[in-house]
């Protein structure tokens, strides 16, 4: 079968993850960065063509089938509906756009070309998430009661230094370039949420950032449970946690370790989860480590999409529900922080 061929729109550091499964599962055709010497840095490490215009990359290649939007939070939505209109599917790095308008308008631009929008939310895929998921759908857990989120990582001024993060216009705020994949989970796990109430400070980060660096939120979901998030980028020098624990009818459970990889604890009523395949590594940034690696599953799926026709793993309306979310949190977190 013939391989898809993909580009690459934005050749910062996670652009890197991505080239790396493209070229394992798919062909890389060619790469774009605003800043010349990046792309042509990356395209002769991957002997693959150049481009500082995605106007120019998307008339010249016309054997790309999906591009892959790199680019910063703020720019995914532009970067995204000019790649769907030029006729080639998107996939969208995380989060999809940092306004719910922006997605809507991402789906728009993909109905409207009969193309095919996709979206990363690669934590989905943590051995762990996907047993406790399963657990969950298959009522083994009975009714959901509570659900407490804990996300306390270390993100320096040097991280945010001469960089798009820590802007509001490009990066949108803590829970979107750091957490947006734990927001999904609740998503995915519990479902939409119905109202927040939130207290976020930025503490230690005054002067770098335009938003904030810490939060604590209470939320109702629409079916009637509730949760709690409590999440930092002020955990001292490293990452410490990043955790969800759910409070059910017939059990409890807490996936843990920095980076939902863990299952830490069990107890549930005649029922075990056992034999947890190993997880991928979290992605390492050389001076700080993100999420989970499970970009190779996300490429896995997109091509098992095209070339016969699955169901996508993560669809643009989820992440666009994350999004929401998120966009809920902020507006509540307005509010309050007025008094």
């Amino acid at each position: 079968m013939t391989k898809i061929n993909f580009a690459i729109i934005g050749c910062g550091r996670i652009a890197e993850r991505h080239a790396k499964h493209i070229a394992q599962l798919g062909n890389l055709v060619a790469v774009c960065d605003i800043v010349e010497a990046k792309a042509k840095a990356f395209a002769e490490f991957y002997s693959v063509n150049y481009y500082t215009d995605i106007s120019v990359l998307l008339s010249n290649e016309t054997t790309i089938d999906v591009v892959a939007i790199c680019t910063p939070n703020g720019l995914h939505a532009i970067h995204a509906i000019q790649v769907l209109q030029a006729g080639c599917h998107a996939l969208v790095e995380k989060p999809m756009a940092i306004t719910v308008a922006d997605c809507e308008a991402m789906i728009v631009a993909a109905n409207k070309a009969n193309k095919l929008l996709f979206a990363i939310k690669q934590n989905r895929y943590n051995p762990p998430v996907v047993a406790v998921k399963q657990a969950i759908d298959n009522n083994k857990l009975g009714n959901v009661y509570s659900i407490q989120l804990s996300c306390f990582w270390n993100r320096n001024s040097d991280y945010y230094h001469n960089s798009w993060k820590g802007t509001l216009a490009l990066d949108g705020g803590t829970l979107f370039t750091q957490f947006s994949h734990f927001i999904d989970l609740l998503y995915w796990l519990i479902g939409d949420v119905k109202q927040v109430q939130v207290i976020t400070k930025n503490l230690a980060h005054k002067g770098v950032i335009e938003f904030e660096d810490t939060g604590v939120i209470a939320l109702e979901f629409n079916n009637g449970v509730i949760g709690t998030i409590n999440y930092t980028v002020n955990s001292y020098e490293k990452n410490m946690e990043g955790s969800l624990t759910i409070f059910a009818e017939k059990g409890t459970v807490k996936i843990g370790g920095q980076y939902l990889n863990e299952l830490e604890y069990q107890n549930i009523q005649d029922f075990s989860i056992d034999n947890l395949p190993k997880g991928n590594i979290a992605n390492n940034y050389g001076n700080y480590v993100g999420s989970m690696s499970n970009h190779d599953k996300v490429y896995a799926n997109v091509i098992d999409v095209l070339q016969n026709g699955a169901d996508m793993y993560t669809t643009a309306f989820d992440a666009m529900k994350t999004v929401e979310i998120i966009e809920k949190i902020y507006k509540a977190a307005i509010i309050i922080n007025k008094f």
